[in-house]
């Protein structure tokens, strides 16, 4: 006689069949994830620092327990934002592969795409006319119609992209727009990231290697032309701006100030000199070649070595060696030019020593203070001004006496920076008055320590 069938047996085979279905899918899933989602971290168990993340990379579920950036990842932040009217920051984790080659970066997850040029200057659109733009590409469930490449060299540690192009190659701008923001951005990870240059100039980058070097354990990537898919677990793109040659120290993520800038520079360059002094000190004129030279330079320099002056004349270009010139600059208690970006080299100077920017005429007091009246203090460098007057100018010789440009300076400032550059800067020379220079001197020599 048959026996009923019991009521668990239905069951049972219900339960095989999930089960089987289970791993049918999971074997699915496997080959995947093998074939299209190549992991961008090394096999090998992830350091205490490292970012953990779900694996159906759930933005709101991930947990980073170290820094990438100004501040620990928010997820209800926007992947790019402005970090200051001149500077935009994108920060993303996860899966991310970096095909520099054509400018893209593929991000999961990610919440739809964007677009960024990684260069602190974004108010100005003459420079970011020269400044790389990237696409931010979401993939996976992000966005399944996008297909990235497979990564072809893993990293373990973060990266940072950052360029080279706007308005770099002047040292001015070399510092303003690039380095001390990149220094702000990057000091707090202690080496651990890997930087990626876009807008590279070889020579460019083999002067500044030596800094590179002190803020990161492994050489920069040119992006641009690296023909390597690049994997990271975490990226920020684009260095946060401050203030011109200036760091608010309640807005760095490791609380870095100018002054850790300098001793930063004091480690790269071997700078022996820490403070300047009154004693027989050492008079460093900053020279130029075309505009805004001084035209009585060897009349400059012989009257400072009889006011008891240890008198160098330098003229730095792009060609000039970094480390030495440093050093020269390092080594002078007072430094004297006109206006432009050879007085950038300041950053060199010795703690107290005095910078003179000698302001070409034209109502440019303005100019003077926000590039380097301003930045001198925090650099604990004295900031003494030398207004050139019309009799000093080589402006008087272009144009009459009662000329428009020379009676209304203010009224050409309203026609725009163009004018007030061609006029003002590009067109002038000084020749100091002798006597006023002497003057100048011995002021300078009595703000020294």
């Amino acid at each position: 006689m048959k026996q009923p069938r019991s009521r668990q047996e239905p069951r049972r085979m219900g339960n095989s069949a999930m089960v089987i279905t289970m791993l049918l899918s999971l074997c699915v899933l496997t080959f995947i994830k093998a074939r299209y989602c190549t992991t961008p971290y090394p096999n090998k168990p992830a350091p205490l620092l490292e970012v953990e993340i779900d694996d159906d990379y759930d933005g709101s579920r991930y947990k980073i327990s170290g820094p990438i950036g100004e501040e620990d990842f928010d997820p209800s932040r926007p992947t790019c934002y402005n970090t200051s009217k001149r500077s935009e920051r994108c920060a993303a984790v996860g899966d991310i592969r970096v095909d520099g080659n054509h400018s893209k970066i593929y991000i999961s997850p990610l919440d739809k795409e964007w677009r960024t040029k990684p260069y602190a200057r974004r108010h100005d659109a003459v420079a970011m006319d020269d400044v790389r733009e990237f696409a931010l590409l979401p993939f996976g469930a992000s966005n399944e119609t996008v297909i990235p490449p497979l990564c072809t060299r893993n990293h373990s540690v973060p990266a940072f992209l950052f360029s080279s192009g706007g308005f770099a190659g002047n040292l001015y701008h070399d510092y303003t727009d690039v380095l001390v923001p990149l220094f702000t951005s990057t000091h707090h990870f202690g080496g651990e990231v890997q930087f990626l240059l876009t807008d590279i100039k070889d020579w460019w980058l083999d002067k500044f290697t030596p800094l590179f070097r002190h803020l990161s354990n492994y050489d920069v990537i040119d992006v641009d032309n690296d023909q390597e898919v690049h994997c990271f677990p975490r990226i920020v793109i684009g260095s946060t701006f401050h203030r011109a040659m200036g760091i608010d120290a309640t807005r760095s993520p490791g609380g870095e100030t100018v002054a850790d800038f300098k001793r930063l520079l004091r480690r790269t360059f071997h700078l022996k000199r820490d403070v300047a002094s009154h004693i027989k000190p050492r008079l460093l004129i900053i020279s130029r070649k075309s505009s805004r030279r001084f035209l009585n330079e060897r009349a400059m320099a012989h009257a400072a070595a009889l006011a008891q002056f240890d008198v160098r004349i330098a003229e730095p270009d792009n060609h000039t060696d970094m480390p030495n010139f440093a050093r020269l600059v390092n080594s002078a208690d007072v430094m004297m030019g006109v206006h432009g970006a050879g007085l950038t080299n300041m950053v060199f100077l010795p703690s107290r020593a005095v910078l003179v920017q000698v302001v070409p005429f034209g109502g440019l007091e303005w100019l003077s203070r926000v590039t380097f009246k301003d930045p001198a203090k925090d650099m604990d460098v004295t900031y003494m001004e030398y207004n050139v007057s019309l009799e000093e100018s080589s402006l008087k010789n272009l144009y009459p006496k009662d000329h428009f440009y020379l009676q209304h300076p203010y009224d050409v400032h309203k026609k725009g920076w163009d004018a007030i550059k061609t006029v003002y800067l590009d067109k002038q020379s000084v020749t100091l008055n002798l006597t006023k220079f002497a003057d100048a001197l011995e002021h300078a020599r009595s703000l020294l320590p």
